[in-house]
């Protein structure tokens, strides 16, 4: 027995790793649109379709492969039995199919338009259409496809109308010669919402290259592991030297940021108004967290403090979501990925020019992470408690140091500032903490400790 396409899929997206409606029942799935990209047996359809859930609307990117027959290689993938043109087919995640996937590669290689799918190559750039396609497991919210050792294309899963911020950004950065993105060859764009919107891109795919965060954790170990009373500093597998390189490379990217697209300044109104906000989501995140009141004075004096500051502070294009997981080590140097900005806001708010010291909280609370990350449930996390804030306090400072090697001094209002967004990043992983993994609380806790006023 067959289903109609919409069905099978309203119970199949709620399983997948990237739908954001987890814990809510789908009210409803409509197909918005539907490609058919390759036609025969195995077909190809690209869909995108709305899913309601209670008064929430979002929409969702499906690349679907349909087949008379599922071989054994892609029965993990399949969504279903259907009737597609008046035949039964089974329908799959094309994305696991390495003869459907080669049609995105050979889309961009050859500029197709093909419905409402356009296919775009970045001028100059050489595509090898014949390379094979395979999933990369470890995404959450998109799906990449790495093909050969050559390219990378995410996919874009749950869509927003509008270019994407990532490509605007990638694209700036290649034009201006940064050294520290991977190189765009392509993206895939349609129309949502009756906006031109950006569906993935492709950028060089680093193999070989190594993850900020899984060494940084690398370099905790080591420590953890060394005998007592030798630093930080002299145990096997110091990050500091990479952090220094790493707050460099941050710099160049801001400095190269403000090249290329408008920058502006905030003013003392606005700074008044920053404070505002800031206030008002440590009040909401007490309410939601009531341990956070031990601790919400340290956070509010950090905003308060703001209000010396009695001139413009610049503004400019930022990461938006900057940790050690968004950056990759090559043989070369730091790489930075992932330039969406943070998951959930609205694209303006994503694309608004805000203080580059965002980025830069946001790093230093990931080096936070990364020293105390190892200790949620470790039997000796009490007398490992020193060496996890020695570890962070050198890599922070070393941080900051190649940032301002690299970009100049950092001024006093750039410090008071920087305090001020990491307070605040704080604030929002308690409350993220508290609702999804209580046993990591005490992490963003200690980005209180009295008399740590400095970053």
């Amino acid at each position: 027995m067959t289903r109609g396409l919409p069905d099978l899929l309203a119970g199949w997206i709620t399983g997948q790793r990237w739908f954001a409606g987890k814990g809510h029942a789908v009210d409803a799935l409509a197909i918005d649109s539907l490609t058919e990209l390759h036609g025969g047996d195995p077909a190809l359809l690209h869909l995108i379709v709305s899913v309601r859930q209670a008064d929430r609307r979002t929409r969702y990117q499906l690349p679907i492969g349909l087949r008379a027959e599922l071989p054994g290689r892609l029965r993990h993938a399949l969504i279903g039995a259907c009737t597609w043109r008046g035949r039964q087919r089974y329908a799959y995640d094309a994305v696991h199919d390495h003869v459907l996937t080669g049609r995105l590669l050979a889309g961009m290689a050859d500029e197709l338009t093909v419905g409402a799918l356009r296919f775009h190559r970045v001028p100059g750039a050489e595509i090898d259409p014949t390379l094979r396609g395979s999933v990369l497991t470890a995404e959450q919210s998109n799906t990449s496809l790495v093909f050969g050792e050559a390219y990378i294309c995410k996919l874009f899963r749950q869509l927003t109308p509008g270019v994407s911020p990532e490509l605007e950004i990638v694209m700036g950065l290649a034009a201006a010669g940064s050294a520290h993105i991977a190189r765009p060859y392509g993206w895939i764009e349609g129309d949502v919402g009756g906006e031109p919107t950006t569906l993935a891109i492709m950028q060089e795919y680093l193999a070989g290259a190594a993850e900020g965060w899984t060494m940084a954790l690398a370099s905790v170990r080591d420590l953890y592991a060394s005998p007592p009373g030798l630093s930080a500093a002299d145990a096997g597998g110091d990050f500091a030297p990479e952090a220094f390189r790493l707050g460099g490379a941050t710099a160049e990217v801001h400095d190269r940021l403000a090249e290329v697209f408008p920058t502006g300044s905030m003013s003392p109104r606005e700074i008044k108004a920053l404070i505002d906000r800031l206030h008002r989501k440590l009040e909401q995140a007490v309410g939601a967290v009531p341990r956070l009141a031990l601790y919400a004075g340290v956070a509010a004096g950090a905003f308060d403090r703001l209000a010396g500051i009695t001139h413009g502070m610049p503004v400019q294009r930022v990461h938006g979501d900057y940790h050690l997981g968004q950056v990759l080590r090559t043989p070369a140097d730091w790489v930075v990925l992932d330039f969406e900005g943070e998951p959930g806001q609205p694209l303006a708010e994503r694309r608004a020019l805000d203080s580059p010291m965002r980025d830069v909280a946001g790093m230093l609370r990931s080096f936070d992470y990364a020293a105390r990350h190892l200790l949620v449930g470790h039997p000796h996390a009490d007398a490992l408690e020193g060496r996890a804030r020695e570890w962070s306090e050198r890599n922070r400072a070393a941080f900051l140091e190649g940032y301002a090697a690299a970009g100049g001094p950092l001024t006093g209002d750039d410090m008071v500032m920087l305090r001020a967004l990491e307070m605040s990043k704080a604030v929002y992983e308690v409350v993220y903490e508290a609702r999804n993994r209580p046993d990591w609380l005490p992490i963003p806790l200690a980005a209180f400790t009295p008399g740590r006023d400095a970053p």
